[in-house]
């Protein structure tokens, strides 16, 4: 299966696979990409990798659109890393929950963090019996940096490295995701609109330079190509559940930690931008003080870039600041 990017745009380097795997609920599936080169035969723990992606769009979506003419996946496997992208339940080619298929208001906010966890959870086990490895890094962006925090307070044992990019965490002012009033199962987005909000995170006069020429374009289209469905509607949308928005309000929002950062007893890479009004730099300081049985932690901030920075002019920063973190030996 690939729904999102034409085969012939990988490189012939690179080997992809995509795999619909079981979740612990009868009926859903769960959409796992794995991107890795292809003259890499051994598998080990240091070398895999598994991302999972925030509350709005798909792992697809935020790690595997071919900007520039390379992805973050494309990034992490060119490096000789197992990359494998998880998609939970109700984005991206996973199974979507049947309630929405039945209007948004006849159902409370669908998938929550703790069910975003379990498929985490899922997806970990079925790379680590499917590679032979004990162990594996884990990367999550914005909400997915709260579904790996809280797995891996649980589950050290099983990871090797825990690097996040704008994790959600305690917000010190209204959460720009929430626009308000009551939460049906899912909401409705409008990608192709949605350039004037990412744009607004910014200073006026570095909006222009911000994304590179086209990149929108491609990213916003791809994004679309995840639900058919909503390709359906005019204007084009994309259906996004409510889960994490309600757990927004519920933790988050509310001063409460949905899991406790001291349990977290792995390395840890917080990566941020500067023009980030989703996770601001005082709730990536709060969590970053927060990890205090890490082994190490450490906190890079980049400069000139949204909470979209993956994104942006400026990714590579953050591509890079991850791939050292997850290769160095501080022993």
């Amino acid at each position: 299966m690939d729904q999102y990017v034409p085969a012939h745009e990988y490189s012939a380097d690179l080997v992809v696979e995509d795999f619909m795997i079981p979740s612990d609920s009868a009926g859903i599936s769960l959409h796992l990409r794995n991107k890795r080169a292809a003259a890499q035969k051994a598998c080990s723990a240091e070398r895999t990798i598994l991302m999972v992606h925030g509350a709005t769009y798909s792992s697809t979506s935020l790690f595997d659109v071919p900007l520039g003419g390379t992805s973050f996946m494309d990034h992490l496997a060119a490096q000789g890393y197992d990359v494998f992208a998880l998609d939970v339940r109700g984005y991206g080619g996973s199974t979507r929950p049947p309630e929405m298929d039945a209007p948004a208001e006849a159902s409370p906010p669908l998938v929550r963090t703790d069910v975003a966890v379990r498929d985490l959870a899922s997806a970990v086990a079925y790379i680590l019996e499917r590679r032979g490895i004990p162990r594996l890094n884990l990367v999550g962006m914005s909400w997915g940096g709260s579904v790996a925090g809280a797995y891996t307070a649980d589950n050290n044992d099983k990871i090797e490295k825990l690097a996040l990019i704008a994790p959600l965490w305690l917000l010190d002012t209204p959460a720009p995701i929430d626009s308000g009033g009551a939460l049906g199962a899912y909401r409705k987005v409008p990608v192709l609109g949605f350039r004037e909000r990412w744009l607004a995170a910014a200073p006026e006069a570095a909006r222009a330079s911000l994304i590179p020429e086209g990149w929108f374009e491609r990213w916003a289209e791809a994004s679309l190509a995840t639900d058919p469905q909503g390709n359906t509607e005019r204007p084009r949308v994309m259906r996004a559940v409510n889960g994490p928005i309600q757990d927004i309000r519920d933790y988050w929002a509310a001063g409460k930690p949905l899991y406790d950062a001291s349990d977290i007893r792995v390395p840890v890479l917080l990566v941020h931008a500067e023009w980030d009004r989703d996770v601001t730099t005082s709730s990536t300081q709060d969590l970053f003080l927060s990890l205090k049985r890490a082994p190490y932690r450490r906190w890079v901030e980049i400069g000139e870039g949204t909470h979209m920075v993956l994104l942006e002019k400026n990714r590579l920063q953050a591509f890079n600041a991850i791939s050292q973190f997850l290769a160095e030996r501080c022993t």
